[in-house]
């Protein structure tokens, strides 16, 4: 079946993969110790739960679980702290430029607790959000990665029916990878994130190809149809 749609993974695929310390950013938000902690773990509860049984969550939930209550002025700080690590891979606009030439949707499905306003306030500063033809982000449905329904979103984001007629590109193989191929699609994998284990799934997914840089993904999505 020719390829209709790619959809991509956000964080470590379209924007490159940094290692950081998450509660540096807790702290640049709300300057406490002891509340920057206890907000963390919230959120670490989240990702062990997003691995172990595929649930969503935001960051209005982790605010609730640490007692926290935020201002505009809390948000904007941990965004603001977050900034530099959010830009686009430089070859991430002129692939999206040649997919459409050949007739594709393009499409995201990230694993993320932020809000859909926050990404595409990110894409739009990248130039970028014009080309994203559907976009599904896991803080605003009930699912996430690998879960099967998480993927069928972001098909019907791109209007295609049959999971065989598109592929995914991540750099996780568990989260990307397996669930992928596990709801029926094509699975390109980007190998380049130093995932923390918390994040890691039990197995690895086989990618129907390995690229090392956005730009062979072309030839990859050539060679599918």
């Amino acid at each position: 079946m020719a390829v209709h749609a790619v959809i991509f993974d956000w964080g470590g695929t379209l924007t490159p993969w940094h290692t950081v310390e998450p509660r540096e950013a807790w702290i640049a938000a709300v300057g406490d110790d002891e509340v920057a902690d206890r907000l963390l773990a919230a959120e670490r509860e989240i990702w062990v739960r997003s691995r172990d049984e595929h649930r969503s969550g935001s960051m209005d939930e982790i605010f609730t679980a640490a007692g926290v209550a935020p201002t505009e002025a809390v948000r904007s700080a941990f965004h603001d702290w977050w900034e530099p690590h959010t830009f686009l891979d430089p070859q991430a606009p002129a692939l999206f430029d040649a997919l459409h030439e050949r007739g594709l949707k393009v499409g995201v499905l990230s694993n993320t607790i932020w809000s859909r306003a926050e990404h595409e306030r990110i894409f739009a500063r990248d130039g970028v959000l014009d080309k994203i033809d559907g976009a599904v982000y896991s803080s605003e449905i009930a699912w996430t990665k690998p879960h099967p329904e998480a993927f069928r979103a972001a098909l019907d984001a791109v209007s295609v029916a049959d999971p065989g007629a598109a592929v995914f590109v991540g750099d996780r193989p568990f989260d990307d990878i397996h669930g992928a191929k596990t709801a029926g699609m094509h699975a390109v994998l980007l190998p380049h994130s130093d995932i923390p284990d918390v994040q890691k799934g039990p197995v690895e997914g086989a990618a129907d190809a390995v690229i090392t840089q956005l730009a062979d993904l072309v030839a990859v999505v050539d060679a599918l149809s």
